[in-house]
């Protein structure tokens, strides 16, 4: 197994675009955090026990105490084989990693830190309504540095009103740090957000896929020029820090998500547990494992397949194709691929397919055509 994901449901305050799973009410943390080691008990005999990676993901993780992180991990090394050499990521928020909450962290088995900055101007933090202020977003980079080597940061692009230069100037910002790592995303309008309702009732401009686009062709030519490897569409590392966990998620290996909300997937079939956090507890106090699965047919893998592989650099391996899933897909993408060759969209090198630069902001849209369609 690849990995373990443990989902934190718990925020200070609701970020303006955010649609994950997560209470502003943290009361129920102690019986959450005692729930989540319970329900690593529980499906301790589901998958292999070696663990390469574990994640804690959210909500907002660096809400919880040194011993409660201590606690759930004691918890997995108990019930599971770690690797001696397993990436342990903690994802927190600036405004939580004071000095001294870095230095718990440190004294944990907590190795890679993933700092959820977005942007260094306080009117995009504002708009966002994170918890934190352009001063934290700074301090909480070089504080984490002086205690952890393995650190990624987060920036979101496309923001209403992010000019291009303020868009350089956040990715200057951010590379003076000298981080081995960040992962940067276009920010999109879920529904049942406070962000769409902003834009529906014209308090928050609309997000512009022209200016995205602009923000991603700098963010290519930026990062490209500072020397880091976009091995993933959003996600930009320097050799030797790609982050571990997201790897194995799109190189199909099989994880383990414990917590309300957290998905799990293992040789083509996917559970999701239930996404409320009293249910969710009441359940694993009564040894009930509060989880929906389905069994994916072949065609819906090979569609994951693709739609995973060409977001990375890793891209489409043919023979891979054949063995994954039969002559009839390899067939079919001998079929359909060279099109997109001619286009200037793909690359070819023996029998394997990746994404080009012209290509890249269109990615999603590539593997939808290159979809099986039953």
């Amino acid at each position: 197994m690849a990995g373990i994901y443990i989902h934190i449901p718990f925020c200070k305050q609701a970020c303006h675009y955010c649609d994950f799973h997560f209470s502003t009410g943290l009361k129920r943390q102690p019986e959450m955090v005692d729930a989540i080691s319970q329900e690593i008990i529980l499906r301790k005999e589901e998958q292999s026990p070696e663990i390469n990676t574990i994640y804690f993901g959210g909500g907002t993780p660096s809400l919880l105490t040194k011993e409660q992180i201590t606690s759930i991990l004691e918890t997995i090394h108990a019930n599971y084989e770690v690797s001696l050499n397993a990436e342990i990521t903690l994802e927190a928020n600036p405004d939580d990693l004071s000095l001294e909450k870095i230095k718990e962290l440190a004294a944990t088995h907590i190795n890679r830190l993933s700092i959820g900055v977005q942007s260094f101007f306080e009117e995009d933090l504002q708009l966002m309504n994170r918890a934190h202020n352009q001063a934290e977003a700074l301090s909480s980079i070089q504080n984490a540095k002086k205690n952890f080597d393995n650190i990624s940061m987060d920036l979101i692009y496309g923001i209403p009103k992010m000019s291009e230069a303020r868009w350089r100037e956040n990715l200057e910002t951010a590379l003076s740090l000298e981080v081995p790592h960040i992962s940067s995303y276009a920010l999109t309008v879920e529904p049942k957000t406070a962000l769409k309702k902003m834009i529906d009732k014209g308090k928050v401009a609309p997000v512009d896929d022209a200016l995205a686009k602009a923000h991603f062709d700098i963010l290519q030519r930026v990062m490209s020029k500072a020397g880091f490897v976009n091995y993933e569409f959003s996600n930009y590392g320097k050799p030797g820090y790609f982050s571990k966990n997201n790897t194995a998620y799109w190189m199909g290996e099989s994880y383990l998500g414990i917590g309300p909300s957290a998905h799990s997937y293992h040789q083509g079939v996917r559970s999701w547990n239930v996404a409320n956090n009293i249910k969710y507890i009441k359940a694993i106090q009564d040894k009930k494992l509060p989880l929906e699965q389905e069994k994916l047919s072949v065609n819906d893998m090979y569609n994951e397949y693709i739609m995973t592989r060409l977001r990375t650099m890793w891209g489409i391996n043919l023979e891979e194709v054949e063995i994954l899933f039969g002559s009839k897909y390899l067939s079919y993408l001998e079929n359909e691929l060279p099109a997109f060759v001619q286009k200037g969209l793909l690359k070819e090198e023996n029998k394997k397919y990746t994404i080009t630069q012209k290509g890249k902001f269109l990615s999603d849209g590539i593997a939808a055509d290159l979809f099986y369609i039953t």
